[in-house]
């Protein structure tokens, strides 16, 4: 998966990216709202993390832009605005799910493993080119029936 974290505080958002690319993800980082901008016009990504406090432009601004800019990637708003009219807020604006931190490791795990699940019904059926095959559903890539075993930057670039 490509992951951008739009994250100001770095002694979250380096953690974070460290343990997402042990999990053999892709990983952008941001640092303030502008930026986030930036990255997700320049790349697509498959999830953003996303804080809502953040310089230049606030998560919640930033979530509506990239909606309104037909961003399809999955938004998980990762914030220590706890309220309920912080979490309706947050996904009113376009995320797809919400955190609040201190959070663990393992529950941003599940909750990405479960926003996958959603989005596979989502995505379009296997693409084939002559005897290459690549299946999104699954993220497995074939030539002539034979599964490649490819790096995260291979198959995001393929």
């Amino acid at each position: 998966m490509k992951i951008l974290i739009v994250e100001d505080d770095p002694r979250i958002a380096n953690p974070l990216a460290k343990d997402l690319r042990h999990q053999h993800h892709s990983v952008d980082i941001a640092q303030d709202g502008l930026e986030g901008w930036n990255y997700a016009q320049a790349t697509i990504y498959d999830l953003i993390l996303l804080d809502l406090m953040l310089p230049r432009l606030d998560g919640v601004s930033l979530c509506k832009r990239l909606r309104a800019a037909r961003c399809s990637a999955l938004i998980l708003m990762l914030t220590a605005k706890d309220t309920t009219s912080d979490k309706v807020m947050g996904l009113d604006a376009g995320a797809d799910d919400y955190l609040v931190k201190p959070f663990k490791l393992e529950e941003l795990a599940a909750r990405i493993r479960a926003l996958q699940r959603r989005s596979r019904e989502l995505l379009p059926p296997a693409l084939h080119y002559g005897a290459l095959c690549l299946d999104p559903a699954s993220q497995v890539v074939t030539y002539n029936q034979t599964v490649l075993s490819l790096t995260p930057k291979e198959y995001l670039l393929l």
